[in-house]
């Protein structure tokens, strides 16, 4: 199987899938967005895997959003009326790793940064390397973070630690996120791949159908939580993105200067949507 901006390799039962755009540190677009998507059905229906890796190419796992378009990057009202592809959006039409019957595994070889974290987040085991960068940059772009991380994130770090890294942005290493849980493991880069690897073949040498079944046993109780929490943070995440923080913080970010944040929560604020 071949795409463009990822890698599909099978080899001892464990699928490897690889965002594969080193050039712009692995960002996140719509087209890396469907095939990642696409690769992870493939490793799912084939029985001949039994374990599934999600890596980065070159010295970056995903650095986030790609911000080609600038300050629109997060606005859908300035995309075309044809455009219904994902960017990074919360809603794109995207396979997310909890929902796979296999185990997932994300090898987080370099830097991870908004949904380059927010994804990994809902995978079953991450090996980190132990310099990479890794942060929860919403907040310092104008924007929130997506994909449920408001409800899984306090479940994996407790609510004290994950407020920290919500509500501040900040970047810290591999070594700082193992420590506080974020990841199973932190290894020098050089060898993330090769730890994947030896926890996907303890996976793959158990029984499938046990497997799959204790896996969805796992997620069964956050699921409800993480649904819930992405139907109140998707019409948030489309309102931010529209607002003018949301352009001041990307082109703040890319003009490396200071933002200037506009919007006031004693006025701006705006309805909060139900779970329903």
């Amino acid at each position: 199987m071949a795409w463009d901006t990822v890698l599909y390799d099978v080899d001892d039962g464990i699928a490897t899938v690889t965002l594969n755009r080193p050039e712009r540190l692995n960002a996140w677009t719509d087209q890396l967005a469907a095939e990642l998507s696409a690769a992870l059905d493939a490793a799912d229906a084939d029985d001949a895997v039994r374990s599934i890796i999600i890596t980065g190419a070159g010295r970056a796992f995903c650095a986030g959003a790609d911000l080609e378009k600038g300050g629109d990057t997060f606005d859908r009202s300035a995309r075309p009326a044809d455009d219904t592809d994902g960017g990074g959006r919360p809603d794109a039409p995207i396979r997310l790793p909890y929902d796979l019957h296999k185990p997932v595994i994300a090898a987080i070889n370099g830097a991870a940064v908004g949904v380059g974290i927010t994804y990994p987040l809902l995978a079953d085991v991450r090996i980190v390397a132990e310099d990479a960068k890794i942060s929860f940059a919403f907040v310092r772009r104008g924007m929130i973070p997506e994909l449920g991380s408001h409800a899984i994130l306090p479940r994996v770090l407790g609510l004290s630690n994950a407020a920290d890294l919500l509500l501040s942005g900040r970047m810290i290493s591999g070594r700082e996120a193992a420590q506080l849980g974020l990841a199973s493991a932190a290894v020098p880069a050089g060898e993330v791949l090769a730890t994947a690897r030896a926890h996907a073949r303890e996976y793959a040498a158990a029984a499938p159908v046990s497997v799959a079944i204790a896996k969805r046993l796992v997620w069964d109780n956050l699921r409800p939580d993480i649904e819930a929490t992405t139907r109140r943070e998707n019409p948030l995440f489309t309102w931010v993105g529209q607002q003018a923080d949301a352009r001041e913080g990307i082109e703040s970010f890319l003009q490396r200067r200071p933002p200037a944040w506009k919007l006031s929560p004693a006025r701006d604020l705006p309805s909060w949507p139900t779970a329903t």
